[in-house]
């Protein structure tokens, strides 16, 4: 096989590749999403520990390890010898804003946030099938916007709920109610006041008192101070909450998300189903959040000791539990709401690293910042989408230009090619050292043009991430039609073009391919146009912008090329 076949195939290999993973990641449901817990009761989820399931009793004793987890405590509530909490959760208080809605039930845990703002609240994403059959006047029924969206899971370990390592005071602790100081909260954004509920659980030795400091410190989304004091030291175990369900998309990031070993420690990411069965020991945490596509709940603290964590699993679904084990007095801060990139920078910086987007979110987190950057510029997500494919394509111009004039010369090269390989198609040996000469002499690389587009795969990819994950994209605005860059064009009007813009770029395009190669490359703009119908628009956008302006420059680049070659013609006649 000569390197010119083998240029072919492998570009033919990565442009094949490179559809399958983008259809892949998008299509293909992520086999990590959250389901239901195997438990009728939503207080009683259970961590698997089977040392303490088969003797629940042994925790009393046990109170001189620090390091027992409360694995067992979820195990025996499960028991007969530990009485079910009730199955309705009573709420004693709520912290209400024009755009949410806090409910805190009477075990002084955070059992729902409700969001109110019309950004939220607007329906989601229709299948495709339901969504032509209404395009086309086939089914007029549409979903309706929610009144207010729920972020937490009904049969979930809430934000707030305790644990404790001593058994006969956790069985009492679960079945004991909380008093809340008022039965409801009003506060204001735009006064940016801040407001507090102090909630009391009286135990037989011990008192717990929560007190919970609302308010927005300078962002649009609400913040929460929480400091707990006991009349005596004992061990116990907070949470920060397992994750939101409010976007339980099965194609992005769901489970925990962690630092360890202080602000300069490494991300420990745990995914749903994930979890493991012994409980993970993590120290010097600043925060700990659990997540889905676009939400959040979490602690953190600024103190630079920082916390110890433990992570569960859940029976029946392995999801992760986070737990801070403390033992004292303790002042948390925390946060439930959108991964707002903007908000979390302003909370706590460090937080921004709860966005996350896979395997390259080193690199792709800079290419949002470069986007939030050029937003702040045009006020429009569109635009900026617009701005930053502009971008990118001035950075990488040098390794497509280099690409294009790689297969250009391959091309201009191919009568010569077939002579050569028609000379010597007995002798393998001959062949490949005459064609090493032919590339030598003019200059050709046979791989050339699939090496700048093997260097720009990382970059769709990242941008790929940073626009399928953006919650600051959801219900934004471009132009006309476009009312929602998260959720797919409603009128196909950008996967059109963006399957045009890809036949003209083909049609450009040198090409080296044989006839079945290339009747294969022909059929890619059908295959993405098809496939790219339900993409969010944010990304069709970008996707067809990056094709507009490759059609630009190879235009200018095939006329480099009829100049040069014009001259080359003008000073052949000459001599």
């Amino acid at each position: 096989m000569n390197k010119n076949d083998m240029n072919s195939r492998v570009l033919m290999a990565v442009l094949i590749s490179f559809v399958f993973i983008v259809i892949y990641s998008y299509f293909i449901p992520d086999t990590h999403k959250q389901q239901p817990a195997q438990t009728q009761n939503p207080q009683s989820q259970s961590a698997q520990n089977p040392a303490t399931q088969a003797n629940p009793q042994a925790q009393d004793s046990a109170s001189a390890t620090p390091q027992i987890s409360p694995a067992s405590q979820f195990a025996t509530s499960q028991t007969s010898s530990t009485p079910s909490l009730p199955q309705s959760r009573h709420i004693i208080s709520k912290v209400i804003s024009d755009d949410l809605e806090v409910e805190i039930d009477e075990l002084g845990r955070i059992s729902q946030v409700y969001l109110k703002d019309k950004k939220f609240t607007a329906p989601k994403q229709e299948g495709i099938f339901t969504h032509l059959g209404r395009l086309f006047g086939l089914n007029k029924q549409s979903a309706k916007p929610l009144e207010k969206l729920p972020l937490l899971s009904p049969n979930a370990v809430f934000p707030l709920e305790m644990r404790f390592q001593d058994f006969a005071l956790n069985q009492e602790a679960t079945t004991t109610p909380y008093s809340a100081s008022t039965s409801q909260i009003a506060i204001d954004k735009d006064f940016k006041d801040s407001k507090t509920l102090i909630l009391t659980q009286k135990l037989k030795s011990l008192t717990i008192t929560k007190t919970l400091t609302f308010y927005f410190d300078n962002t649009d989304h609400l913040k929460y101070d929480v400091k707990i004091t006991l009349t005596q030291p004992t061990t116990y175990f907070l949470s920060s909450g397992q994750r939101p369900i409010a976007d339980d998309d099965g194609y992005a990031f769901h489970g925990v998300v962690l630092k360890e070993n202080g602000l300069d420690g490494t991300i420990e990411k745990i995914e749903d189903k994930d979890a493991k069965n012994t409980a993970q020991h993590f120290t010097q945490v600043p925060f700990i959040a659990a997540s889905d596509r676009y939400f959040t709940t979490l602690l953190f603290t600024r103190d630079v000791r920082g916390m110890n964590v433990q992570v569960l699993a859940e029976v029946g679904t392995q999801n992760p539990i986070p737990y801070i084990s403390l033992d004292s007095d303790m002042e948390l801060e925390g946060y439930i709401g959108p991964k707002d990139y903007r908000d979390l920078q302003k909370v706590y910086a460090p937080l921004t690293d709860v966005v996350e987007y896979g395997l390259i979110t080193f690199f792709a987190k800079p290419v949002f910042v470069l986007l939030d950057w050029l937003y702040s510029i045009f006020g429009n997500w569109g635009w900026a989408i617009i701005g930053l494919t502009i971008i990118v394509r001035i950075i990488l111009f040098p390794l497509s230009y280099k690409g294009i004039m790689s297969m250009q010369k391959l091309k201009d090269l191919t009568p010569k090619m077939k002579e050569i390989q028609e000379q010597y198609k007995g002798n393998p040996q001959k062949l490949q050292m005459h064609m090493m000469q032919l590339y030598k002499k003019h200059g050709a690389n046979p791989l050339g043009g699939c090496l700048p587009l093997l260097l720009q795969i990382p970059v769709f990819f990242a941008i790929y991430r940073v626009l399928y994950n953006a919650v600051e994209l959801k219900s934004s605005e471009w132009i006309f039609w476009i009312h929602d860059l998260s959720v797919m064009d409603p009128y196909l009007v950008l996967p059109i073009l963006m399957g045009l813009s890809m036949y003209i770029q083909q049609a450009l395009t040198p090409s080296t391919l044989d006839p079945m190669q290339a009747r294969i490359f022909k059929l890619l703009p059908i295959i993405f146009t098809i496939f790219f119908i339900t993409f969010p628009a944010g990304l069709v956008l970008y996707w067809t912008i990056n094709n507009i302006f490759a059609i630009l420059m190879q235009i200018m680049i095939n006329k480099i090329i009829d100049k040069r070659r014009a001259e080359q013609i003008a000073q052949h006649h000459k001599k």
